[in-house]
């Protein structure tokens, strides 16, 4: 039997949880054997792709796929926009308050680091360095995501992809949202004190509003009681030093808050190089990809793989702290809003089958055909009538032109977009 006439009858679901931990195990290769890891990861990625694109021609819900297609799309578009204000918000939370205050600012308490270490001198040995053992990141989880919802062509998941995707977008956008506010209103020191001055050009100085409303408050009790008491900032704060004012046309208001020098260039060359960010920021981000990746994973597939990527996500949450990316708070807080953020998105895309309705309505309108055929025992009209009322919920067939295009197209974007992906977001 040719290869094609095999992935025709792919069994729902099977291999898709032996891929993950395939993809898992050769990636680690590279702290293990570089070699091997040279030659298997480059196999995997065409084997994987090459399966993807064979199957094409025998999905069965391309019609579904495009009445997603204009979701998707803005869903990415969301996405994107949010993470620009993310980008932001991390540069001028490090900017507003100087070189100097990362400097000086020592870490906050953290137990859950205390605990970490206590844990070292208990533990076996073997046992903290499999914690130690950088197994996963940032990308790992992405292309987790990205396996599951590619796994629809082969009737894994729920169908459509695309759906499943704009949900994952659409969530990842809010969350991204909420943690710029969070983080941007309330600026907390950062675990890694040398951070800021090894990634950011920024003046050592706070700029002009913090200089006004903070630095005269950050120690003296007694300027802070009065503070409080008086209620506005009743601290002359003397003459400002000038800083640089680039001539960004429309965006030229990001210059009190990026704090750029003349040689860094326009405003978008300034969001590239700091990151992930240098001041604690509150929630981590490279958690909340996490746990909504193990959410998705668990809605839509289930399984001995979803337990297994959780435990990789606790893994995750630990070295985060381990590291001192992030405080535990940080880790804590992003699991509990991607779990939350993810069940409310449930409108995008769901494993409930909202056609189940149709599909009963026509069922009972060939119940007597049914009936008859199964009384004579045609078992292929029986099997006729039983499909007619699966693709009774689908619109249209995926036959045509059009459709082929589409579903090339898809394809073909859904890889670019994958590839950028893992080129601009890998640090966070």
């Amino acid at each position: 039997m040719r290869t094609s006439s095999l992935l025709a009858y792919w069994p729902a679901g099977g291999g898709l949880g032996i891929a993950a931990m395939t993809y898992i195990g050769i990636d680690y290769l590279r702290n293990i054997s570089p070699t091997w890891h040279a030659r298997l990861q480059p196999v995997l990625w065409a084997l994987l792709a090459l399966i993807a694109i064979i199957r094409i021609p025998y999905y069965k819900h391309w019609s579904v796929e495009m009445r997603s297609a204009v979701v998707f799309i803005a869903s990415m578009i969301f996405m994107v926009l949010a993470l620009l204000v993310e980008m932001i918000t991390v540069r001028s939370v490090t900017a507003v308050l100087g070189l100097d205050w990362h400097r000086d600012t020592p870490p906050l308490p953290d137990t859950g680091q205390w605990l970490l270490l206590a844990l070292n001198e208990k533990l076996p040995a073997t046992i903290v360095q499999i914690l130690r053992a950088r197994i996963i990141g940032l990308h790992h989880y992405l292309m987790l995501f990205v396996m599951l919802a590619f796994s629809v062509l082969f009737e894994s998941i729920k169908a459509p992809g695309l759906g499943i995707g704009a949900r994952y977008m659409f969530t990842m956008g809010i969350g991204r949202l909420l943690r710029a506010i969070s983080f941007g209103f309330t600026i907390l020191p950062s675990p890694r004190p040398w951070c800021a001055a090894s990634r950011f050009h920024v003046p050592a100085h706070a700029n002009r509003w913090a200089q006004k409303y903070y630095v005269p408050y950050a120690s003296d009790i007694s300027a802070i009681r009065k503070l409080i008491n008086q209620d506005i900032a009743y601290v002359d704060p003397g003459e400002f030093k000038e800083e640089y004012r680039p001539n960004w046309g429309f965006m030229s208001f990001l210059s009190d808050f990026l704090r750029p020098y003349p040689y860094e260039g326009a405003w978008y060359n300034l969001l590239k190089k700091g990151g992930g960010g240098c001041n604690d920021l509150l929630y981590s981000g490279h958690m909340l990809v996490a746990v909504l990746t193990a959410m998705a994973w668990t809605e839509a597939y289930g399984g001995y793989s979803s337990a297994f990527i959780w435990m990789l996500v606790l893994h995750s949450a630990q070295r985060e702290v381990r590291e001192r990316h992030h405080y535990s708070v940080d880790c804590i807080v992003a699991m509990y809003v991607g779990i939350l953020l993810w069940r409310m998105t449930g409108f995008l895309w769901s494993i409930k089958d909202a056609s189940r309705g149709r599909r009963l309505d026509k069922l009972e309108m060939i119940r007597g055909r049914l009936t008859q055929a199964a009384k004579d025992g045609d078992v292929d009209e029986v099997r006729a009538l039983l499909e007619g009322v699966e693709m009774s919920s689908e619109e249209s067939q995926n036959k045509g032109r059009g459709m082929q295009l589409f579903a090339v197209g898809t394809i073909f974007t859904s890889l670019t977009i994958v590839l950028l992906a893992f080129t601009l977001l890998s640090d966070g």
